[in-house]
């Protein structure tokens, strides 16, 4: 889901709450997984077409996180 930032921490990732990508990683990092990150930033909890491309974000994110790389 691209919306041309050059940043991708810019890009929105729910469009319900302007939910950006680099919140749910800055909070994914303070160790808040989808449902408290939901409560946070109140993506997750609208129309539900962000679901599957935060719910991969955090995929990725918890990959990276496991095999020691930085989250990007």
């Amino acid at each position: 889901m691209s919306n041309g930032c050059d940043n991708p921490d810019d890009e929105i990732m729910c469009s319900c709450s302007g939910t950006r990508r680099g919140q749910i990683r800055a909070y994914f990092l303070q160790g808040l997984d989808a449902d408290a990150i939901s409560r946070k930033t109140g993506a997750l909890s609208g129309c539900g077409g962000c679901e599957w491309d935060i719910g991969e974000y955090l995929q990725a994110l918890a990959a990276e996180a496991a095999a020691g790389k930085p989250a990007a």
